[in-house]
């Protein structure tokens, strides 16, 4: 007999029900809010209880067309690297964190009616869950993905620089001593990045689906939790700019980045070490001590990001296998119209 029970939540409780760490900003209810508001189908927030305590998160997001259904958490097309399952047993034993996991799964695949062929599935579970097996062991597929995080929690930032490549420490430098300014700006500045991300992506014949009203709404619901960091030249002109935004624990390079560059030299480096400045240094971010360069996948883009000298951290999707994914997949493949965004250096 099952000892926990499923609810399906609102945002309100899904926000009281939240634990007070291991939370990817993109597990909360601002997010969440911004992805129901743009995405074309359901948000479904699952909650397991025992008793009256919550012990497991899930939020997915459903939609059904004529080629099939697709189950997703998080949806494609918004940029999103993982969201997940958030496991939080009323017990530290690992047996205790097992059996909730086992349990929580079995409850969320039977509610969503996914172990069969007529359903595409795909989670991109965060770094913070560490065992998706229960659903390998329900036949799902599971792949391994990494993503780079700078850890500041126990280093000065001058230990932060010393870990970086010296090529990088040289090129900071030079662009410090150039006129190129670093500041927070606001709506228009995401504005601008978001424009300067779609021409990089149009410079490389690639679409580019995430629409800029879901990205203003994301930036505007989490108020101070979300930063727009843009490079100037000394005229004033964009150079380049990135959106970060912050959960309790950790900021994000979530969107922008692309290519700019001043009398030769990456401005984006400079970007970077601002933002780690920030994270060092600044009041208001005093909980946040990790900053997420989001994905160590693409073999071009670690050439870079591993110069920053981040932690290699996992996390694993789970995705639906067999003949009978083929319809629905493609209609996952069709809603990913951009497939994964591409931050350049």
């Amino acid at each position: 007999m099952s000892q926990l029970r499923l609810e399906q939540m609102n945002l309100d409780e899904w926000g009281d029900a939240l634990p007070s760490s291991g939370v990817e900003v993109f597990q909360t209810p601002a997010v969440l809010d911004a992805i129901d508001q743009h995405f074309d189908g359901e948000m479904r927030l699952l909650g397991a209880f025992k008793g009256q305590e919550a012990v497991a998160l899930l939020p997915v997001f459903e939609r059904k067309n004529p080629l099939g259904r697709v189950v997703v958490s998080p949806p494609p097309s918004m940029a999103i690297p993982y969201i997940g399952p958030i496991l939080m047993p009323n017990s530290p034993k690992q047996s205790a964190y097992e059996s909730v996991n086992k349990e929580f799964a079995d409850l969320v695949m039977d509610e969503l009616g996914v172990r069969s062929n007529r359903a595409f599935v795909r989670i991109l579970c965060s770094p913070s869950y560490l065992d998706p097996r229960p659903f390998e062991w329900s036949g799902f597929a599971i792949k391994p993905a990494f993503t780079y995080r700078i850890d500041q929690s126990n280093q000065s930032l001058d230990d932060v620089q010393s870990q970086l490549s010296r090529s990088l420490r040289r090129e900071i430098r030079q662009t410090q001593d150039l006129d190129v300014t670093v500041s927070r700006e606001g709506i228009d500045g995401a504005k601008l990045v978001y424009e300067d991300v779609v021409s990089r992506y149009d410079e490389q014949d690639e679409p580019f689906g995430m629409p800029w009203e879901f990205v203003e709404t994301l930036v505007r619901n989490l108020g101070d939790r979300c930063r727009v960091y843009v490079a100037r030249d000394p005229d004033g002109e964009y150079l380049s700019g990135i959106i970060v935004p912050y959960s309790e624990e950790t900021g994000y390079f979530w969107l922008g980045g692309a290519r700019g560059v001043y009398e030769g030299l990456s401005v984006n480096n400079l970007l970077h070490w601002t933002i780690l400045e920030d994270i060092a240094t600044d009041e208001a971010l005093d909980s946040v001590t990790k900053y997420d360069l989001v994905g160590a996948n693409t073999e071009r883009l670690c050439n870079y990001k591993s110069k920053f000298g981040g932690e290699l951290v996992p996390y694993y999707t789970v995705e639906s296998t067999g003949v009978g994914m083929n319809l629905a997949k493609r209609t996952y493949q069709l809603l990913n119209k951009s497939g994964e965004r591409i931050p350049t250096k």
